[in-house]
């Protein structure tokens, strides 16, 4: 019996590092938001467990970032100004997943056309992540919360 071709094409697929997306979007309506949010709002809001967000926004307490209190009326909250904070900072703060998933199947491998293979694509994502990092590191959570401000309603 063949095999489904979507799920053969689902199976191959790489999974998506969402922790930089997700994680600026978490930032952007703390920014907005009055007071601490709580792991459970912000798991609420992006789907997931509160023990994932905690987990995540870790690294983003660990750098500064936001700070979390405890107890009644705690959650988490910015800690930096945005201004000073970068695409790039944030996405060092959740672990800094690799930009790209493309990969050699044998890094090591004894076949010259391999290893020519190998070399010319690892060049191509050496300039591209190179590239990425320059460009994420000159983009400011203020930059970003500005240009999203003119499409949301007043928070009240």
């Amino acid at each position: 019996m063949l095999a489904n071709p979507a799920r053969r094409a689902k199976d191959r697929a790489v999974r998506t590092d969402s922790r930089l997306s997700r994680m600026l979007h978490v930032l952007l309506h703390m920014a907005r938001h009055d007071g601490p949010m709580t792991s459970e709002a912000i798991a609420r809001m992006l789907g997931t467990n509160p023990v994932v967000v905690r987990r995540t926004m870790a690294g983003l307490r660990d750098a500064g970032y936001v700070r979390s209190e405890k107890g009644h009326g705690g959650g988490w909250a910015i800690a930096a100004d945005l201004e000073a904070v970068s695409l790039l900072d944030v996405h060092r703060a959740v672990g800094g997943p690799r930009l790209f998933a493309i990969g050699n199947e044998h890094p090591d491998a004894a076949c010259a056309v391999e290893k020519v293979v190998n070399a010319a694509v690892e060049d191509a994502l050496r300039e591209a992540e190179a590239l990425l990092v320059v460009r994420l590191g000159a983009v400011s959570l203020a930059e970003l919360a500005r240009s999203f401000a003119p499409h949301c309603a007043p928070v009240s």
